[in-house]
């Protein structure tokens, strides 16, 4: 069994994903629009005007596999009571990542060393997608 998480941006999937391609070096490994169905999407799930929005993303940030579409292109993503953790590599990278996903965000917990980490902090990024962003202590 495996579990991976699956983002819905409602509207802005594309721009999320050139954004984690550049913050934290997310790799696109298939995107699909809607305009890529074979049959077109139900008028009560997507509003028209939406062939261009992403049915369908899988990306990769580091080794791990994250799912995201525009799914209902409602404009207004939520995403509640979930964070997504990554593991830094060192301290600069952690104070990085941190530092650009923040842009446009809004600070959770700043950066700061802690009893369980080198450099921990909570950020939710301009999607409103929330990060913990770890290094541990070498």
């Amino acid at each position: 069994m495996h579990v991976q998480p699956y983002l819905n941006f409602d509207g802005s999937c594309a721009e999320a994903l050139d954004f984690y391609k550049k913050t934290l070096g997310a790799e696109i490994n298939m995107m699909m629009r809607f305009a890529d169905s074979p049959t077109p999407p139900d008028p009560g799930m997507v509003p028209p005007g939406s062939e261009d929005k992403i049915m369908h993303a899988q990306f990769m940030i580091g080794a791990s596999t994250i799912m995201a579409s525009d799914g209902r292109c409602t404009g207004k993503p939520m995403f509640q009571g979930v964070s997504l953790s990554v593991s830094a590599d060192d301290d600069s990278s952690a104070e990085r990542m941190f530092a650009e996903l923040a842009q446009g965000g809004q600070v959770q917990m700043a950066m700061t060393t802690t009893f369980f980490a080198a450099r921990f902090g909570m950020v939710a990024d301009k999607f409103g997608v929330s990060w913990m962003i770890i290094s541990y202590p070498k």
